[in-house]
């Protein structure tokens, strides 16, 4: 899917004002200017990032409950999802946390928020940071189990788990549980008929 078509399917299925739709195109300017200097995202996905960054990041929207009080994103790296969850978000009071643990990305990412007059704060790596949310998203952030590891002993109780997860999802729920079970939901990704997304409440 193109810019284009993408853009559609943003302000139709997901409800992206044109303000934010304004945003996500500085959004997309700054990743590509920067990658050429630093890998922010993979070469290979450039011409796609629309539909293999932006809109993979935007469907969490749907799943999100705004009248929350904070979302973090854990290992962010150019910014997904938190930073496209943010350009979405309408609540002033809604906050999100932005979690990476590499100096470049983060300068990067202080960078977009200062540009876009975002309201999100930068962390370095998890393991030495309070995590203090109700609501937690990560993107390619680590194993399945990692991640529910982090979500259970260090963020606070209780909070919702959302995770973009590739083909394997299954494979990695299926190992990851086979100790101990977990209630989860697993929905289908619109941007790819095989990738998933788990969704879980952690009490």
């Amino acid at each position: 899917m193109q810019q284009l078509e993408v853009i559609k399917i943003l302000k139709k299925d997901l409800n992206f004002n044109d303000e934010s739709i304004e945003k996500l195109k500085k959004f997309v300017e700054l990743v590509l200017i920067e990658n050429k200097n630093h890998n922010l995202i993979a070469k290979s996905t450039e011409p796609t990032i629309w539909d293999r960054h932006i809109l993979d990041s935007a469907q969490l929207v749907k799943f999100i409950d705004f009248n929350a009080l904070s979302l973090a994103d854990l290992g962010s790296g150019a910014g997904f999802p938190g930073l496209v969850i943010e350009i979405f978000n309408k609540n002033k009071d809604f906050h999100v946390k932005l979690y990476e643990k590499s100096l470049v990305k983060r300068k990067f990412l202080i960078n977009v928020i200062k540009k876009l007059e975002l309201n999100a704060e930068i962390f370095g790596d998890v393991r030495d940071e309070v995590l203090d949310t109700d609501i937690i998203v990560c993107r390619a952030f680590r194993k399945l189990d990692r991640v529910i590891q982090v979500s259970r002993e260090i963020a606070k109780k209780p909070h919702k788990l959302m995770i973009l997860k590739g083909q394997n999802a299954q494979e990695e729920i299926n190992k990851t549980f086979k100790t101990k079970k977990y209630s989860y939901k697993l929905v289908n990704s619109i941007t790819n008929a095989k990738s998933k997304i788990i969704l879980m409440d952690i009490y």
